[in-house]
């Protein structure tokens, strides 16, 4: 039975989760945050926890993109048309290096006993977000309709290599994938609905491997932190993160179609921003403990 207490933090830690792994201030990070002062857990398990909790948010994303998923099995399994291979071809490529950038940094990380600020990253990545807007506020004034925009027909497969870099980045602390993938399709020229569809799709694949790479090298932190909150907190925060993403998917996709997307890049690239300088200013790395 689960008491009310971790029946609260569970609801948090899912609201959390949902809101925060598609905007540019990194959801591993906020896990961090909440699990250190809710459930009192160091550096190291409430960093495997935060990766942990991401289950949620990949339901919601293969529940969001099911068609696209399909569309990968059906290239998969040589059935595909033209656009699903390409779509299949981009998702591999950019997972792999993901993995092959990650998997080092994630065990980096692992073995830190404090002494990282996670502030710097996110001042870093809102300066990147403004140039971002920038970039697309100058395009769809020069270029009418923004018909000079790119699509994933029209990127190369280095350019797969650098949304998997970036995507990779996203292991340390205080770095948001979507925040990096996003920003580096923009900064490809990427027309604003495009960089945000792909950038979330290619994520199930990168967060689902996440979880698994964190159970592998970090199954005794998880533990610490599953023995807190319970089979039905991590049940209900799992459950609150898949609602709470579904509809901030859905959100964020309609106004990057809309006109208005160059205030909705500011607008992350500001909350980046702030946040990290909140962090930096007030010192905030996670001891070890």
């Amino acid at each position: 039975m689960i008491s009310l207490y971790h029946l609260l933090v569970s609801v948090v830690l899912g609201i959390v989760q949902g809101i925060t792994e598609w905007l540019p201030v990194s959801s591993k990070t906020q896990i961090i945050l909440v699990s250190e002062y809710l459930l009192h857990l160091n550096f190291q398990q409430a960093y495997a926890f935060g990766l942990f909790m991401e289950i949620g948010t990949v339901l919601a994303a293969v529940i969001y993109f099911r068609k696209e998923v399909l569309a990968l099995i059906r290239a998969l399994l040589g059935r595909g048309t033209k656009s699903e291979w390409v779509l299949f071809k981009y998702v591999v490529i950019a997972t792999i290096v993901t993995g092959i950038v990650a998997v080092p940094l994630y065990v980096y990380v692992d073995t830190l006993a404090g002494g990282y600020n996670i502030g710097l990253p996110m001042i870093i990545l809102g300066l990147v977000l403004f140039a971002d807007a920038a970039v697309v506020w100058y395009s769809r004034s020069r270029y009418a309709n923004d018909r000079k925009r790119r699509t994933l027909d029209s990127l190369s497969i280095r350019e797969y290599v650098f949304v998997g870099i970036a995507q990779g980045l996203a292991a340390l602390p205080g770095v948001s994938r979507s925040g990096a993938t996003t920003s580096t399709m923009l900064v490809l020229n990427v027309e604003a609905k495009e960089a945000f569809r792909l950038s979330f799709l290619v994520g199930i694949f990168a967060t689902a491997a996440a979880v698994f790479v964190t159970l592998i090298f970090s199954h005794a932190e998880v533990a610490v932190g599953f023995a807190d909150i319970g089979a039905a907190g991590l049940a209900v925060a799992i459950v609150v993160a898949t609602v709470i993403s579904l509809l901030l998917i859905d959100f964020l996709l309609k106004v990057a179609q809309k006109s208005k997307i160059v205030y909705l890049i500011i607008a992350l690239g500001a909350l980046a921003l702030a946040s990290g300088i909140l962090i930096f200013v007030f010192k905030l790395p996670f001891a070890a403990g």
